[in-house]
């Protein structure tokens, strides 16, 4: 009963009926429309606070909150499709795209000589207009010279290297929470030093080899992550660590 108490009034907040700032309708309320205690329905909004959907006062009505776009860490989805998925209409303003030598970092990161050359880029993107993530990007060499050959505002950086034969086979991803740096702030339009959500991925190739070194940084009140898991795993690494001793 409860799932399909949440299912009704998700469909109503995600279509629109319940807007942001709504109050959603009282326990008693939904107990009379659906002829049922008090116990599924506080199932069913606890199942919707915990997606990000409302927010419970004591005291008050449960409340519509506005919707943050949930972003998979556990697949690798190009920023333009995702934003597709959400019915979101995506952008992007390039800010950097630059041959430069590795430094220390990222020659650790990508397995290179300080020597060796690397494309860096530095892009905004955008959900409807809105400052969404600015993504910091480093490829080997080798990869990144095509990217000068694109309008990086027009295109998914990912759908172009995989048209060129550098398909995105095998991803690390690791996140979370920094203070926003003083481009974070320009570029996301966000308070200097304000928390936001970074994921950073190694990308391999079909080979095992590291071709991409990547740096997100989210704004928190619009996307949230999520990952899915199929079961606990008897043997392997911890994919939950502590940092620091």
């Amino acid at each position: 009963m409860y799932k399909q108490i949440a299912d009704d009034l998700r469909q109503r907040i995600t279509s629109g009926q319940l807007a942001p700032g709504d109050d959603v309708p009282t326990e008693g309320e939904l107990a009379v429309r659906w002829n049922t205690s008090r116990g599924p329905i506080r199932n069913a909004l606890a199942e919707l606070r915990q997606e990000g959907l409302i927010e419970t006062t004591r005291g008050r009505p449960a409340r519509v909150v506005e919707r943050k776009a949930h972003q998979a860490v556990d697949v690798s989805i190009p920023f333009t499709r995702w934003a597709r998925e959400l019915g979101a209409n995506p952008g992007a303003i390039t800010q950097e795209l630059s041959l430069r030598r590795a430094d220390e970092e990222h020659a650790e990161l990508l397995g290179i000589g300080t020597s060796d050359l690397v494309v860096h880029v530095v892009r905004l993107r955008l959900l409807d207009g809105r400052p969404t993530m600015l993504e910091r990007l480093t490829f080997i060499e080798e990869v990144g010279r095509s990217l000068f050959e694109h309008d990086l505002d027009a295109v998914s950086i990912t759908e172009a290297l995989a048209e060129r034969g550098f398909g995105y086979s095998d991803v690390d991803h690791e996140i979370d929470a920094v203070a926003a740096d003083e481009l974070d702030s320009r570029l996301l339009e966000v308070d200097p030093g304000s928390p936001i959500l970074r994921l950073r991925r190694i990308t391999r190739d079909a080979h095992g080899r590291v071709f991409e070194a990547s740096d997100d940084r989210y704004r928190s009140d619009i996307v949230r992550f999520t990952v899915a898991a199929s079961g606990r795993a008897t043997a392997g690494g911890h994919f939950i660590r502590p940092i620091g001793g």
